[in-house]
């Protein structure tokens, strides 16, 4: 299996909505942006499989050698032997990927988050950085195509954050700030213990209008000559904006399920927005 094989199974088999926004790029773009999305599949991994925090850890520290030795010509794995002929073309970075497993990092070392700016800050770091990298990648011109990236990353993470409110309360995680918690009058034990109420409700449509906020934000930052080669990140955000709002219609029942788009809706809504753009 060569890498760029390893890494289309990678993303293939994840099941993730960014699948769909990489099948409309040309060959090179489509590889690269491929690797990127693997090496962020690992690196989460490291955190999802629940293995001991010192393990996790040193798995990490072993990612954080490999991009120095990517960046030194010498990859070992087979992700980053595919990131590696894109890695000067599209300009990635070993700081940057650095930042992602920074995010993941967090994860190994709390598991609440006091207030929005906490919270927006591992937002950044998992979601956002991921973006800038994706930008660079799909093509831009306009410095301003960033500030659209980073925006976007932090909507997708919200989005996320909300779909998955139940799954990671079973892993003793709340990723909702505290302060929001405490302003509508929710118990974290009410969250960790699947009890629905109209004040989670009301948390829940705060959430959700704070992630539209950052897609909106998004939108009007991208300038219009960016916007054909940014369709894969439009066409992410569309999926992600139709994710939220099926959420929302089935009444934020995000403790006791996992709200999902079909295949065929995804595939529809990225053909959509591909031929719109």
């Amino acid at each position: 299996m060569t890498p760029d094989e390893y890494c289309q199974q990678k993303a293939a088999g994840s099941g993730s909505s960014f699948y769909y926004s990489f099948v409309f790029l040309p060959a090179e773009r489509r590889r690269a942006i491929t690797a990127l999305y693997a090496f962020c599949r690992e690196v989460d991994d490291v955190v999802d499989e629940g293995m001991e925090p010192q393990v996790a850890a040193a798995r990490l520290a072993w990612w954080r050698a490999e991009v120095a030795r990517l960046f030194a010509g010498q990859p070992q794995h087979p992700v980053t032997r595919a990131l590696e002929p894109h890695r000067d073309k599209f300009g990635l970075s070993a700081a940057r990927l650095n930042e992602i497993i920074d995010g993941m990092e967090m994860d190994l070392r709390q598991s609440r988050y006091l207030d929005w700016p906490g919270l927006e800050a591992y937002c950044y770091r998992v979601a956002s950085v991921v973006g800038l990298l994706a930008a660079g990648i799909f093509g831009y011109r306009d410095e301003r195509t960033l500030d659209y990236a980073k925006n976007l990353g932090i909507a997708f993470q919200l989005t996320n954050i909300i779909r998955d409110v139940g799954e990671d309360a079973r892993k003793n995680r709340v990723y909702l700030p505290i302060e929001d918690l405490k302003r509508f009058n929710v118990p974290a034990a009410d969250i960790l213990q699947a009890r629905e109420s109209p004040a989670f409700h009301s948390l829940m449509a705060f959430e959700a209008e704070r992630a539209r906020g950052f897609y909106e934000r998004a939108m009007a930052a991208l300038p219009a000559g960016d916007w054909r080669a940014q369709r894969p990140g439009l066409i992410m955000a569309a999926i992600y904006r139709a994710l939220l709002e099926e959420i929302q219609r089935d009444g934020f029942r995000v403790l006791t399920q996992r709200t999902s788009l079909t295949p065929l809706r995804k595939f529809w809504i990225a053909w959509r927005t591909w031929i719109a753009a």
